[in-house]
């Protein structure tokens, strides 16, 4: 079944084992590239299959996203294609005093929050989204533009680069 990128799914709505196709119209991929400061999204989509368990759900699938980002180095456009498998967890906000703290375990990590009537399964899908870009986007005339103003490239700056120029310069 295909669907119109779904924002907000209705838990008594969600049956076991349903899966859905979704796919961002072109108003939600510029919303979603304006929250993530991204030049723009052509193509963002969603394989899921959802089982619930009471209050629970689980979301598991494939997140497929063709974007722009920019480079941090030039602002050059970089073309970028995002193909990520996910599996979240929808669960009741837990009842507990504002001012406690609430740890999760490594395997808890992709949960998230419902207030008991619906799940943002389109917010959530958002945050995989943003989560699996590159934070540092490098185009290719990047390393040249660094060069140009005098960066060291990694290699350039390691401990062991310093002291091999230190070594050279000693045996003349």
């Amino acid at each position: 079944m295909t669907h119109r990128f779904a924002h907000h799914l209705r838990l008594d709505e969600l049956r076991a084992g349903e899966r859905l196709d979704l796919l961002a119209d072109e108003e939600e991929r510029a919303a979603i590239a304006k929250r993530l400061d991204l030049p723009g999204i052509g193509r963002f989509e969603a394989h899921v299959c959802l089982e619930r368990t009471g209050d629970m759900v689980r979301a598991k699938g494939r997140l497929l996203a063709s974007l722009d980002q920019s480079c941090v180095v030039t602002g050059d456009s970089i073309a970028t294609l995002i193909d990520e498998p996910f599996a979240l967890i929808f669960m009741p906000e837990p009842a507990v005093d504002r001012d406690e703290e609430i740890e999760l375990g490594a395997d808890e990590l992709d949960v998230i929050f419902h207030d008991g009537s619906t799940i943002d399964l389109g917010g959530a899908l958002a945050d995989t989204l943003a989560l699996s870009l590159d934070p540092y986007p490098r185009s290719v005339g990047a390393d040249a533009a660094l060069k140009e103003v005098g960066v060291l490239t990694e290699e350039q700056a390691s401990p062991f680069a310093v002291l091999a120029k230190l070594r050279k310069n000693d045996e003349h």
